[in-house]
């Protein structure tokens, strides 16, 4: 198994909503990149909300984004996995980030929603008894994950659901 880190997150200081995955997939880890395997749908929802090209240049997504003031990181730091699965993560291995740091550095973030069930789960457990009164009241939303193994659920339901970062 391998133990694998994660990116740092891309946030202006002026962020007001914070979008939260588990880890980089094995292919988001080898580009370099959130989100890069390309059947995930996070950066086509991403452009169909907030009208930019979904398709484009990685550094030109992460500006769209950062320009509607959207931050997006991974609440693990580090971990050991086997695949790209969450499920696969092994849970002794799991090393939040420093999200009190964070959020006194982004201190604008009003709202989180979480890619997935296992990004929500993570947060709760190892995230929210680390924060302060303040930084733990901010809103939070699991939204439908955009992965391609949540394949249950049709695109057009995701984008639906997504709609709620707006």
């Amino acid at each position: 198994m391998a133990h694998i880190h994660g990116f740092p997150p891309i946030a202006l200081a002026s962020a007001t909503r914070l979008v939260l995955g588990s880890m980089p997939s094995k292919r988001s880890l080898q580009e370099n990149e959130y989100y890069a395997h390309p059947q995930n749908a996070f950066w086509r929802i991403m452009g169909e909300i907030f009208e930019f090209d979904g398709s484009a240049g990685y550094r030109e997504r992460c500006d769209a984004l950062m320009r509607e003031g959207i931050a997006v990181w991974d609440v693990l730091a580090a971990c050991t996995r086997e695949s790209s699965l969450d499920s696969d993560i092994v849970a002794s291995s799991i090393m939040p980030n420093d999200f009190k740091r964070f959020f006194d550095e982004h201190s604008q973030i009003s709202a989180i929603y979480f890619n997935g069930a296992k990004s929500e789960d993570v947060y709760l457990k190892h995230v929210l008894p680390t924060l302060t009164e303040a930084q733990a009241a901010v809103p939070r939303l699991r939204l439908p994950s955009t992965s391609p193994a949540h394949a249950q659920l049709r695109f057009d339901a995701k984008l639906e659901a997504w709609r709620a970062v707006l």
